[in-house]
């Protein structure tokens, strides 16, 4: 939907509580480590240098102890150093070096002979460690596949479960590696016995060799993956056993993955043969539970091995840098669908013109792009309504007597202009929200955009003063809770959902191991996955007090089912709105313009229908009461009207629209390819000597034709 499922690998769990942060608090925590961390250093240099061997002692101690604080609490700090050149390889060969050293001082002149044995064993260890570095490189290297799938079955690809995490980060490996030296070098100091030295570091010596032989034995022709040419031979070989007709093709970054999430339902119903293609390996693991086939194509020239498959339409929810690669494919048309419509500039981007047709929701959307004037044709929109508004429960009257009203705030996000009028969590989130929570019968359910705070950090900081502000209200409201079960059914039916979507990663996995864990699902898995998220959407809602104000930020529930729970939506100029027409329900939008109301209604038509509230949240109280007696909502045939051409008609279904549409313009794109196969052919018979040879599409023999039929080029079929 709306929000971002996040990694498959993460399970549901029961409703989280966010504790507020404090930046404050965090800073003054990470000074301190800091702090320590130089005094440590510092009381070390001065004890090897006196020498002072219970100072060097704790100093030792307490730099390992800063070390542990750091890895375990801190690791922000840790790219931190890195980035300052001081990073925990630096760190560990001053921490040695340092206590050699005070060796070295603490001993006689004609001792220093019995310590060289040990520092030549640290030379050995350190070199050891670099070995293992760049042989990690090289390991990953040939576990880095040109392209990487999901739901496919890529067994044949020789892949293996991707070495433990300590030989391939080679901060923590030091640490643990070296460890058991430093002890002893400690235990020698402490002791002037060299033989706690030698022990210690015959022990870090044993583990960097034993990791080492694991590295290496993995470079072996028989033990490693599939070498890239074999891999994208696989990757052909499949194109042409799947024969995909149409898919998703998105590229972002993390937070924007509920921008393919909400397309991948459609997609799974349609009647072809779908498959979702993605730029970055991260977004594979970020994509939401699905049986569709997901396959991420890095290189522009693995991108490009589309030609020549069966794959005639890709569907766009964004733009991007990296769409204009895969719009130079000529065998595949290109429909920008986005990923909800509003009123602002970003619903009639000019890039939408670079596709063969943008299919929007409704009459209004057609309109918009014709006053925008960017470029794009009248005849390219086609009109398919919002195929995911299937899960959205019509209007069934105001709630009843005594029970709360559910308020559904779900502002969007600052944008990337500045304009005060994109989100009104800055000029009216605290406002608006304080009003709703002065209302005792009110229950707010808080949607923040997921990339609220991401450009502006005014956003963030009012974000979390909401969120604050809402956890202060429960605190003062109190009342019954469900009983145990409800908590127990919510658990249990998680646990079942997870079983449905969660992959089982080791927390070591790669992404050539988690290519191997995620072969092709199981027959029904999506009917069952279906049937799970009903229930666990039930048991969520019934193990929550009906009293309770709710921040809603995790990928569960998503932002339909809030609607359903919803009395009242008070949200921005977003596409929030639009899908929101869906249910039939009052709305409201916070204008933060700066515009006069009846400027405001006119240069944003989705408001046409919605109760309009100011900055200072004046209107709330009448918002409220006109919500809740049905008599005093003078909107309702506003928004039926409103919904009809921002949505378009009931009928036929806007499920059946968008099949249609895909089926059209695979029928065009088949069109085109049997034109371009003849124009090729009627070259070739003009100038039999001309190399005119472009490779077609992949066909199987006996493979079910495409509407647009075929015909025969040198003995080979084209679609």
């Amino acid at each position: 939907m709306r929000d971002e499922p996040g990694a498959t690998a993460v399970p549901l769990s029961l409703p989280r509580r966010r504790l507020p942060r404090h930046p404050g608090r965090r800073t003054a925590v990470k000074l301190l480590v800091l702090a320590v961390l130089a005094a440590a250093f510092a009381a070390q240099a001065v004890g090897a240098l006196m020498p002072h061997v219970p100072l060097l002692l704790a100093a030792s101690a307490g730099s390992l102890a800063a070390e542990g604080v750091l890895y375990r609490w801190q690791r922000g700090m840790v790219s931190l150093f890195a980035k300052s050149h001081a990073d925990v390889t630096v760190r560990h060969v001053l921490r040695d070096l340092l206590l050699v050293v005070g060796l070295l001082r603490l001993g006689e002149q004609h001792r220093e002979g019995v310590y060289a044995p040990l520092v030549a064993g640290l030379l050995v260890l350190y070199a050891l460690h670099w070995s293992i570095q760049a042989v990690s490189v090289l390991v990953r290297r040939t576990r880095t596949l040109p392209v990487v799938t999901r739901n496919i079955d890529a067994s044949a690809l020789r892949l293996t479960p991707a070495p433990p995490v300590l030989l391939r980060r080679p901060g923590p490996r030091l640490a643990v590696f070296g460890l058991p030296a430093t002890a002893g070098l400690l235990a020698t100091a402490a002791t002037d016995a060299p033989l706690y030295g030698v022990a210690g570091l015959a022990l870090s010596l044993g583990a960097a060799l034993t990791g080492l032989g694991a590295l290496l034995l993995r470079l072996l022709p028989g033990r490693r993956p599939a070498g890239e040419q074999e891999v994208l031979d696989w990757f052909d070989a499949w194109l042409a056993r799947y024969r995909p007709t149409v898919g998703l093709y998105f590229s972002g970054g993390a937070s924007s993955a509920y921008q393919a999430n909400m397309w991948l339902e459609p997609l799974a119903r349609l009647d072809g043969r779908p498959v979702i293609v993605l730029r970055e390996r991260h977004m594979v693991q970020r994509i939401a539970a699905t049986d569709i086939p997901v396959v991420c194509l890095p290189k522009v020239s693995t991108l490009m091995r589309l030609e020549h498959s069966t794959l005639r339409v890709l569907l766009h929810p964004s733009n991007s840098g990296k769409t204009s690669q895969v719009l130079r494919i000529p065998t595949i048309k290109h429909a920008f669908v986005n990923h909800g419509e509003s009123d602002k500039l970003s619903s009639c981007n000019p890039y939408a013109k670079a596709y063969d047709e943008v299919w929007v929701a409704g009459p209004a959307a057609r309109e918009r792009y014709a006053l925008a004037d960017v470029g794009v044709e009248d005849k390219d929109v086609v009109e398919i309504g919002r195929p995911q508004l299937d899960a959205v429960r019509p209007y069934a009257g105001p709630p009843a007597p005594g029970a709360f009203t559910t308020v559904l705030y779900a502002p969007t996000w600052e944008g990337w202009d500045g304009n005060p009028g994109n989100t009104s969590v800055v000029e009216a989130g605290e406002n608006l929200v304080r009003a709703l929570l002065a209302d005792p019968g009110v229950r707010l359910l808080y949607k923040p955009h997921p990339l609220t705070g991401s450009v502006d950090p005014r956003a963030r900081a009012a974000d979390l003063r909401i969120r604050e502000l809402v956890r202060a209200a429960n605190r003062e409201r109190g009342g019954p809770r469900p009983d145990v079960s409800a908590a127990t059914a919510l658990t249990r039916r998680a646990a079942e959902l997870d079983r449905l979507t969660a992959a089982s990663f080791r927390p070591a996995a790669d992404q050539a191991e988690r290519m191997l864990r995620q072969p092709a699902p199981e027959a029904g898995r999506a009917a069952a996955v279906r049937r799970a998220e009903t229930a666990w959407e039930e048991a969520y809602w019934a193990s929550l007090p009906a009293w309770e104000h709710q921040v809603v930020t995790d990928a569960r529930p998503p932002l339909y089912a809030c609607f359903n729970r919803a009395d009242l939506l008070i949200s921005d100029v977003s596409s929030v709105i639009s899908d929101f027409l869906a249910s039939g329900k009052p709305y409201a939008v916070a204008n933060t313009s700066a515009l006069a109301e009846d400027v405001f209604r006119k240069s944003f038509p989705t408001v046409a229908a919605a109760t309009v509230l100011e900055p200072d949240a004046s209107g709330v109280p009448a918002l409220l009461a006109a919500v809740r007696r049905a008599e005093r909502d003078e909107l309702a045939q506003e928004r039926a009207a409103l919904a009809l051409r921002l949505l378009g008609p009931a009928e036929p279904p806007s499920r059946e629209r968008f099949a249609g549409a895909v089926r059209d313009l695979c029928a065009a794109a088949g069109e085109h390819r049997t034109r371009r196969a003849e124009r090729l052919a009627a070259d070739l018979v003009a100038d039999p000597s001309a190399d005119l040879a472009v490779p077609g599409p992949r066909l199987e023999t006996g493979a079910p034709p495409l509407a647009s039929g075929g015909v025969e080029r040198a003995g080979r079929p084209v679609d």
